[in-house]
C-alpha cells in the first residue's frame, strides 16, 4: 500500500503536465477566435481517459475564457456561448461532480448583449500578443474588409519566418484591411517604415484604431522628433520600444487614380497584399497599380512585391496568372513551412507568389 501511495505523485505530474499543453493548445485558437471544430478536443478526450476530476476543465478555462486578454479584449459573445456549450457537454459526458465555474461562466455570457465588434488575440513567438477589434458580421458597411482573412494570417507568419525580407526596408501594403499582416511586420521584424493603404474608410478608421490598441503610433501624430520622445510615459508598456523607429503611416489610395508620382515619392522596396485577388476585375486594377511603380533605374531597385492569395476558385487564380503573363509580370511561388502559428484554415489552398514587375 506505502508502495503505490509513492508511485502515484509521479503519474500525477505527468498528467499536470499534459492537461497544461491541452490547454495551452486551446489557449492560442480561442483567443483567436479559431473555428471550433478545429480547437484540439481530441486531446482533452484523452486527457479525460486518465483523469478522474474536473482539472482538465478548469486548466482549459483559466487559459481560455478567463486569459486575461480574453478578459479585457474577448472574443464575440456567440463564439464564448458556443465554446462555454461545448466544454459544458464535454463535461457532462464524464462522471465528474458538476464544474461551477462552467456554468457560471456560461451564465455570464448568456446575460452579456452581443455587439457588432469583437476582439481578436494573435500570440507572437515573442510572447507579446496582437489584439484586432473585427466585425462580427463578414460584411458590413458594404465591404468584406472588417475582418481578418486567411490569406492575411499565413502571410504574417511567412513574414515572421522570413523577416530578413523586411528588416530595415520601406513596406506598402495594399488593401491591409483592419491591419494583422502589417502589425505582425511592425511588431516582429524591424522594418524601417510601414504604410498600411486601403480605400474605404471604415476599413480605414478600424485600421487605425487598431495600430492605436497595440501601441503603434502614426507617423503624423508624432511629427519628424520621434526619437527624442522616446520613453513615451503613456505608451503601453508590454510594446517592445524597439518597434518606435518604424514609421508608420495610413493612406486612402485608389489603384485607378493614384499616380506615378505619388507612388514614387513612396521610395517602397517591399509590397505586399493578401486576398485582395478574389475577381478578374480587381485582378487588373492590382496589377495596374504594380505597373506604376518605378522601375530599377540604377539609384533603386525595382519593388519586391508578394501577393497571398486564399484560391477559393482555380479559374480566378489562373485567370490573374494569365493577366500576368500579358503585361510580361514574372512570378513565381515561394516556399513555405506550415507552423501554424496563426489560426488560418488548415485545409485552405493558400499561396504566396512573388512577382517581378
Amino acid at each position: 500500500y506505502m508502495g503505490n501511495e509513492e508511485e502515484e505523485p509521479p503519474m500525477e505530474e505527468g498528467g499536470q503536465a499534459l492537461e497544461e499543453k491541452a490547454a495551452l493548445g486551446f489557449q492560442r485558437g480561442f483567443l483567436a477566435g479559431k473555428r471550433l471544430t478545429e480547437l484540439p478536443w481530441e486531446s482533452l478526450e484523452e486527457i479525460l481517459k486518465y483523469s478522474g476530476d474536473s482539472s482538465p476543465f478548469l486548466a482549459v478555462l483559466q487559459k481560455t475564457v478567463f486569459h486575461p486578454l480574453s478578459l479585457k479584449y474577448p472574443p464575440s459573445v456567440q463564439y464564448r456561448r458556443r465554446f462555454l456549450s461545448e466544454l459544458i457537454k464535454k463535461h457532462e459526458s464524464t462522471s465528474s461532480e458538476p464544474l461551477d465555474q462552467l456554468y457560471e461562466a456560461l451564465g455570464v455570457v448568456l446575460n452579456t448583449e452581443e455587439t457588432t465588434h469583437c476582439y481578436k488575440n494573435y500570440l507572437l513567438p515573442s510572447g507579446d500578443a496582437i489584439t484586432l477589434c473585427e466585425n462580427v458580421a463578414i460584411v458590413s458597411q458594404g465591404t468584406t474588409g472588417l475582418i481578418t482573412w486567411d490569406a492575411g494570417l499565413y502571410l504574417a507568419e511567412w513574414a515572421l519566418e522570413n523577416s530578413e525580407v523586411f528588416r530595415n526596408r520601406r513596406i506598402l501594403e495594399l488593401g491591409s484591411g483592419i491591419g494583422l499582416t502589417g502589425i505582425a511586420i511592425c511588431k516582429a521584424c524591424r522594418p524601417r517604415e510601414y504604410v498600411f493603404s486601403d480605400h474605404h474608410a471604415g476599413v480605414l478608421q478600424q485600421l487605425s484604431e487598431n495600430l492605436q490598441l497595440n501601441g503603434l503610433t502614426l507617423e503624423a501624430e508624432s511629427c519628424s522628433h520621434r526619437r527624442e520622445e522616446r520613453p513615451n510615459p503613456q505608451g503601453h508598456l508590454d510594446v517592445d520600444l524597439e518597434d518606435d523607429h518604424v514609421r508608420i503611416s495610413v493612406k486612402e489610395l485608389d489603384w485607378n487614380l493614384v499616380s506615378k508620382d505619388e507612388l514614387a515619392k513612396l521610395q517602397v522596396d517591399v509590397i505586399l497584399a493578401a486576398d485582395v485577388v478574389y475577381d478578374p476585375e480587381i485582378s487588373q486594377h492590382l496589377i495596374g497599380v504594380l505597373q506604376k511603380f518605378p522601375r530599377d533605374d540604377g539609384n533603386r531597385a525595382t519593388p519586391e512585391v508578394y501577393i497571398a492569395f486564399n484560391i477559393r476558385n482555380p479559374d480566378t487564380y489562373h485567370d490573374f496568372q494569365m493577366q500576368l503573363d500579358k503585361v510580361e509580370i514574372g512570378w513565381e511561388s515561394v516556399a513555405t513551412s506550415w507552423k501554424n502559428l496563426f489560426p488560418y484554415d488548415q485545409h485552405a489552398n493558400i499561396v504566396i507568389l512573388r512577382l517581378h514587375v
